[in-house]
């Protein structure tokens, strides 16, 4: 796997890491609402799935981590799937958000532009690395 792949998905790994605090605990915080792009009102219904999305992104965060460190000092060959399949989750679950948008899920709508491109961009990048 060579070093853009890598570089990639480590960033796109230590981001969802990062940014789970925020989703699991700190949803009422009105600046996590507007760094997410989530309505203030509502927040005590939507805490459970918001809490259970920041754990699943870091579990995929810890299994890219995982899958890279593998890739350095262990079988290549598994660490790179490791890495394709976290980074295929994060990628997915990216274009699930902007279609959640699409359909009127996401409020405000159009809300989710920003997020869904911004998550989307390091693992299709390492995505690509990978491949070529």
């Amino acid at each position: 796997m060579n070093a853009v792949a890598q570089l990639a998905a480590g960033l796109a790994a230590l981001i969802l890491i990062a940014v789970f605090p925020a989703e699991a605990f700190l949803i009422d915080r009105p600046w996590v609402q507007k760094f997410l792009g989530i309505e203030s009102h509502g927040i005590r219904n939507v805490h459970l799935w918001s809490f259970c999305i920041g754990a699943r992104n870091a579990l995929a965060g810890v299994g890219t981590l995982v899958g890279l460190w593998m890739v350095r000092y262990g079988d290549e060959t598994a660490g790179t799937t490791v890495v394709v399949v976290s980074c295929l989750y994060m990628l997915l679950a990216s274009l699930f958000m902007g279609v959640a948008d699409l359909l009127g899920y996401w409020r405000p709508r159009g809300g989710s532009v920003r997020g869904t491109i911004a998550s989307s961009v390091l693992p299709a990048v390492a995505l690509i690395a990978i491949a070529a």
